[in-house]
């Protein structure tokens, strides 16, 4: 795999979490796919400082990401 298409992929997942997101009023934005394939996102909105963020991280969007990119190590928001 390039890094291009795993970083397409890992946009595909965010696109069909983001509605979810969105209906709360927050958002999502990738800020990098790094060598190690650890995925960097930033909560936006109303997501942003939500006290359920990190359960939001890890059940919905890293859930996401792996199963549309099982090769991704780790999800973290910057």
């Amino acid at each position: 795999m390039t890094e291009k298409s795993i970083k397409d992929r890992v946009l595909t997942a965010l696109e069909r979490v983001r509605p979810y997101l969105q209906s709360d009023g927050g958002d999502i934005k990738l800020i990098e796919v790094t060598d190690d394939l650890t995925v960097k996102v930033k909560l936006t909105g109303a997501c942003h400082g939500c006290p359920y963020s990190m359960q939001t991280l890890k059940a919905g969007v890293e859930q996401a990401i792996l199963r549309e990119v099982p090769e991704i190590k780790r999800v973290i928001s910057t």
